[in-house]
């Protein structure tokens, strides 16, 4: 291995550790209920959107996922998650009084740069649990598809795609952040 090999390799180890660092912080903040400073991570022209899924043959797989012209469960800017996040502050929102229970766990982080060179591409699995009440157990699997960027030294969220393995949503509400 040359020295350009294995700066290369270093530098690619460096921005994996990083992003997923980053991941596991995020995770934590919204299973501490810190919808504030979970928001900060994203820009201010960010896009958060959670497409609709439907089953289809096989020969069909391409349109089993909705389009942005079409139904999706989330399709938030920065000022429609600050609406979310400010609603989960209020303590007659009934979908999360008493609070849930949540768990958020990241794996399988791939990351590589961006196509157009201005930041990184980075996807991950996740799965999402969340126990409220007494008997209402809500799982949540998927994939996200991330944009990040450097700004002021800190990775933010630029674009995030969530990918949602259930294509029935069973849950009560979707009263979650992925």
């Amino acid at each position: 291995m040359t020295s350009i090999d294995t700066d290369h390799t270093m530098l690619a180890i460096k921005r994996q550790f990083r992003v997923e660092q980053f991941y596991y912080r995020e995770a934590e903040m919204l299973d501490l209920y810190q919808f504030d400073e979970w928001l900060e991570l994203f820009t201010d022209d960010t896009r958060y959107w959670v497409p609709s899924r439907v089953n289809r043959m096989r020969r069909d797989t391409a349109s089993s996922i909705s389009t942005h012209k079409e139904f999706s469960l989330f399709d938030d800017d920065k000022t429609t998650l600050a609406w979310r996040v400010r609603q989960q502050g209020l303590v007659t929102h009934w979908a999360e009084n008493p609070r849930s229970r949540m768990r958020h766990l990241i794996t399988n982080v791939r990351v590589d740069i961006a196509e157009d060179g201005n930041g990184l591409s980075a996807k991950s699995n996740f799965m999402c649990y969340r126990n409220r009440l007494q008997d209402e157990v809500d799982i949540w699997v998927g994939e996200r598809q991330d944009i990040l960027v450097e700004i002021d030294g800190a990775l933010r969220i630029a674009s995030r795609t969530v990918l949602l393995d259930q294509s029935m949503i069973l849950s009560k509400n979707l009263n979650v952040f992925f």
